[in-house]
């Protein structure tokens, strides 16, 4: 697969309450790292595609998986998904070391993250 899906976001009401269900559920570890929007919590599920949790962005939004994939030029996604009738929902994000992030609607109103991992990390 060319674009496969390479991380999982939970935006939640409730993080602790989240942290809690998914390690009693699913045994998976967590990891809390602070960034200049809040803390943002990796999610390691061992084998498999991880990702990570946060307090949800848009507070009348209920609480909701977020699905990213993976791209090789961000900006140039970006410009065909506007090309082909989608919106970007959150512009393109620098996520320090790691990569490049934002999120678009499609034309039917799902939403997806596209994210760009930089070059020669992992």
């Amino acid at each position: 697969m060319a674009n496969p899906f390479v991380h999982f976001n939970l935006h939640t009401s409730d993080v602790p309450k989240a942290r809690g269900f998914y390690k009693e559920l699913f045994a998976w570890k967590f990891t809390s790292l602070p960034t200049p929007k809040g803390v943002f919590t990796l999610i390691d599920v061992g084998a498999g595609t991880g990702g990570g949790m946060m307090q949800n962005p848009a507070p009348e939004a209920p609480s909701h998986w977020l699905a990213a994939v993976g791209v090789d030029d961000i900006e140039a996604t970006v410009k065909r998904v506007k090309e082909l009738g989608g919106t970007i929902v959150e512009p393109i994000t620098k996520l320090g070391f790691i990569g490049s992030m934002c999120v678009i609607q499609d034309p039917t109103g799902a939403h997806l993250a596209l994210f760009e991992r930089k070059r020669g990390l992992f």
